[in-house]
């Protein structure tokens, strides 16, 4: 068998010699032979497939721990994770686009958000419900800080007070800085409970601008103008499938999934953060999933449009009882108004 310079296999290959070099050194992309005078490197034709391979997945941004993986797979093995990888880029993509559409509203509107102030009315409540032993569920409201968490695992109660409570700690000034801190002090106040971990979706209000910090299966709703919108997206199984078509909304509530989480705080994923513009008379909902999981959609826009805070929250709890109270409840509902 004829063996191929370094030269000759880079340029096959649409590699550089010093790529082949750095590959070399990391086990990658081994040449067959090396002089052991000169330390020439030669290669055989047969290594040209997985040169390339490399070279794909490098312009798709694989790091190349990854793609040192992915070439020792079978093809189907490798393709499987090549669609993973992607997704994961899709989605990081997503919420990176997300969050430079915000920030663009942040920098556009920050001399109105810094003079225009809004007042708000709040209230909190936590239930176990009827059927749990004990309540994992941590919510609070107050200093323009809101937060609702639900824990799980052995030391889930734990957990979801220690997610609130660092919450609570932010200093509310800059609302970048501080949605950067919810995000950080949270994770790692989870991550010392071992065993355990909790959703969390937080709300901070500054001037006329909302910072949001979400992870799990908790939501945060926004009551405007008469409408009611979800303005957090669940991460769990159920709603992967619906997001790639594969389950319709009809199927969730009866889905044997539903309430398994695809990403929580102790996990290798941090909360998503979001940018928002604040109006006056917008209601703000935040519940754990006992609450959501049971009322429908058009119940909870009707509590949330009609009663003042306090009656409101009162009122979610009782109807979510009512119904059985299958799981531990919280919700916290902010009005803003005129100051």
């Amino acid at each position: 068998m004829e063996l191929l310079t370094i030269g000759e296999f880079a340029r096959a290959s649409r590699l550089t010699a010093k790529a082949l070099r750095l590959y070399d050194e990391l086990g990658l992309l081994r040449p067959v032979a090396v002089d052991p005078g000169n330390g020439y490197r030669r290669y055989a034709p047969a290594q040209l497939e997985r040169a390339r391979m490399v070279v794909w997945l490098r312009r798709l941004g694989m790091p190349l721990a990854d793609i040192r993986n992915v070439v020792e797979m079978a093809p189907g093995d490798a393709a499987a994770a090549v669609t993973a990888y992607w997704q994961r880029v899709v989605a990081d993509t997503a919420e990176k686009e997300q969050l430079a559409a915000d920030l663009v509203d942040y920098l556009s509107g920050r001399d109105i958000g810094m003079s225009t102030s809004l007042a708000v009315k709040y209230a909190v409540r936590t239930d176990p419900g009827l059927l749990r032993r004990s309540n994992q569920d941590y919510a609070y409201a107050g200093r323009g800080v809101f937060a609702v968490a639900d824990g799980f695992g052995e030391g889930g109660a734990m957990a979801s007070r220690a997610a609130v409570e660092a919450v609570q700690q932010v200093a509310v000034g800059d609302l970048l800085n501080a949605m950067d801190d919810v995000a950080k002090r949270s994770g790692e106040a989870v991550r010392e409970i071992t065993d355990s971990g909790t959703t969390l979706t937080a709300l901070i209000l500054q001037g006329s601008q909302i910072g949001l910090v979400h992870i799990g299966d908790s939501r945060a709703y926004l009551l405007r103008n008469g409408e009611l919108f979800q303005i957090t997206h669940d991460d769990t199984v159920v709603q992967s499938l619906v997001d790639e078509g594969r389950l319709t909304l009809d199927e969730v509530a009866t889905h044997p999934q539903r309430s398994l989480l695809v990403k929580a705080l102790a996990g290798e994923h941090p909360p998503a953060v979001q940018l928002r513009d604040a109006q006056e008379g917008d209601r703000y909902l935040l519940s754990s999933d006992g609450l959501h999981s049971v009322l429908d959609i058009d119940t909870v826009r009707e509590v949330l449009a009609s009663e003042e805070p306090q009656p409101a929250v009162d009122r979610l709890v009782e109807l979510v009882n009512r119904a059985g109270g299958p799981d531990n409840v919280s919700c916290v509902i902010a009005h803003l108004v005129a100051r």
